[in-house]
């Protein structure tokens, strides 16, 4: 099953066929340039029904012959979670690159943009299907120089700033990563993924690295590898590097979001074995992920630009998959993953459509004036009432003692039904800004939805995880390490619930033309959130102080120093 490296490198044949050949060549090449990734896509297919019904496959294209060798072991293991990926990634890949021949065909760098697109398509493939941590982090190195290059137009200043401080907050990440790496070998003495798990599962490290502070030796390499997910997902508070790079071509946005952002999540369920045996860090990432998806849906809300609000959507849709795995919910993160990818990947370039007749057509969008009813029909209200606060405790009795998932020692059901309601209820709450649809149609798309989203994440709780994680007793060992204080999870549970019926209070309210308890302090408050989301929180503002003030302390230092040697 050797053959099966060829999946990989079919997108850098598509590479190399941009890269030679003249100016006159450069339409016919291109053309066939998405035949490569087309076959690709096929053979992640093919692969994914190979791995399901005879399991992993490990390919070894070389070892070091020795220990003192410094020679690293090349290989591919192609998994379950390997073989999704890489079948979301051809995909995606090979949808933009055919999109991209017709945007993008006059540009002068024409050939060059293609050819880096397929090129990032081969080091994803190539990174999701790694056999070890070396050679993951090879490959997650190459995504980081990849971003700088996808800005394409380097001779626009704001183009050129962003992708720089891009690539230079990468960096933050990839040594925390390395620095993870290297401790993984140290303390467990491999970098292979089956072998590094066994051996932190069997001999427990405790270190010190403080007088009177001990941490296992899983906490301290899982939270490292962390930062590296943090940076490469755009996780707050080290999200910046996203909205600097939205000056690209919306074609790489469309890959980006749909695969390149997703790396945090993937290297979070390819180590989970690793991150079950930390309870602590995966409370640090449940804290980081969802600080993230509530501060990037805040700030999406304060956008006026199409990219930015896209962008920031994605930083919170980043904190909310991170968010999944800190609850020990892996195969709901990649589920969400990959819902996501192909979303926003359509998303993307429905954008860019919008951008470029923008462009041509003075007038477009064009504004309809459609009549629009001023409240909330009383079908409308009670359909919403009932979907999504009446129908969740009929979900629960329902459900309780009918789903056969290994969740039941920890609270793995409560966080997948929870999530069940809250996603049904963000979607219920936004259809009632249809208001230029007649109501019936609305309360019928509410229904829908909520069946919709049952659907879905009850086949995600069960069918999903047992694909994904065939060990029920793994499965239940990661909702037991992620188990938050009964009190913490109580009052995330209870506070979430009080927001939903505040959410509807407040509809119901500005629909009749109500007022709410302390409408002036609530107005005030709404108008100095939206001054500090709309300016991102400032972030950007603290990070150009603080580096100020370093290269002060370190310009005194340099000073003193050359002080003393004259």
């Amino acid at each position: 099953m050797s053959y099966l490296i060829l999946v990989p490198l079919l997108p850098l044949l598509a590479a190399l066929l941009m890269v030679v050949g003249g100016p006159s060549s450069r339409d016919r090449r291109a053309r066939f340039g998405v035949l490569p990734l087309v076959a690709a896509c096929i053979g992640a297919v093919a692969t994914l029904v190979l791995v399901s019904s005879k399991g992993p496959i490990i390919v070894r294209l070389y070892e070091s012959g020795s220990a003192a060798s410094l020679a690293l072991p090349v290989g591919f293991y192609i998994d379950r979670l390997s073989a999704v990926m890489m079948v979301l990634i051809s995909l995606v890949g090979a949808i933009i690159y055919r999109y991209s021949t017709g945007y993008l065909y006059q540009d002068r760098f024409y050939a060059r943009y293609l050819g880096l697109i397929a090129f990032t398509t081969f080091v994803l493939l190539c990174m999701v299907s790694s056999a070890n941590l070396v050679m993951l982090f090879v490959f997650w190195q190459l995504l980081s120089y990849m971003l700088y290059l996808l800005a394409h137009n380097h001779s626009h200043a704001a183009t050129l700033e962003g992708a720089f401080k891009t690539f230079t907050l990468l960096r933050v990440g990839d040594v925390a990563f390395l620095a993870g790496i290297v401790l993984a070998h140290v303390l467990y003495g491999t970098i292979e993924f089956q072998e590094l798990f066994a051996r932190a599962a069997a001999t427990p490290v405790t270190l010190s690295p403080l007088p009177g502070l001990e941490i296992s030796g899983a906490t301290a390499v899982t939270l490292l590898i962390f930062v590296g997910a943090m940076s490469k997902s755009a996780q707050f508070p080290i999200h910046i590097w996203l909205p600097r790079s939205l000056y690209a071509p919306t074609p790489v946005h469309a890959l980006l979001h749909a695969g390149i952002i997703n790396a945090g999540g993937f290297l979070l369920n390819r180590l989970a074995p690793l991150y079950g045996l930390s309870s602590t860090t995966l409370h640090v990432v449940f804290v980081v992920g969802t600080l993230t998806a509530i501060l990037g849906a805040s700030m999406m809300l304060a956008q006026n630009d199409i990219k930015k609000t896209l962008g920031f959507s994605t930083i919170g849709q980043m904190g909310y998959m991170i968010m999944e795995c800190g609850l020990g919910a892996f195969s709901l993160a990649v589920f969400h993953l990959i819902a996501h990818g192909l979303f926003k990947a359509t998303v993307f370039l429905n954008c860019g459509n919008v951008i470029h007749t923008a462009r041509q057509e003075p007038a477009f969008p064009h504004t309809h004036h459609a009549v629009e009813e001023h409240e909330l029909s009383r079908l409308t209200w009670l359909t919403g009432i009932l979907t999504s606060l009446l129908m969740p405790l009929v979900i629960l009795l329902m459900t309780h003692g009918v789903l056969h998932i290994p969740l039941r020692d920890a609270q793995g059901t409560v966080i997948f039904l929870f999530f069940i309601w809250v996603t049904s209820s963000q979607a219920i709450l936004t259809l009632t800004r249809l208001r230029a649809v007649a109501s019936w149609k609305v309360s019928v798309a509410m229904l829908l939805i909520l069946l919709f989203v049952i659907f879905v994440y009850l086949f995600a709780a069960e069918r999903f995880t047992a694909f994904l994680y065939p060990d029920p007793h793994a499965v239940s060992s990661y909702f037991q390490a992620a188990a938050l204080p009964g009190g913490v999870f109580d009052g995330l549970v209870v506070g979430a619930t009080l927001l939903i019926i505040m959410g509807w209070y407040y509809l119901y309210a500005q629909a009749h033309g109500k007022t709410l308890w302390m409408l002036g302090w609530v107005q005030t408050l709404r108008v100095r959130l939206y001054v500090l989301f709309i300016n991102r929180l400032y972030v950007d503002e603290i990070y150009h102080k603080l580096g100020q003030v370093l290269m002060r302390i370190a310009g005194r230092l340099d000073a003193g120093s050359i002080g003393k040697s004259t």
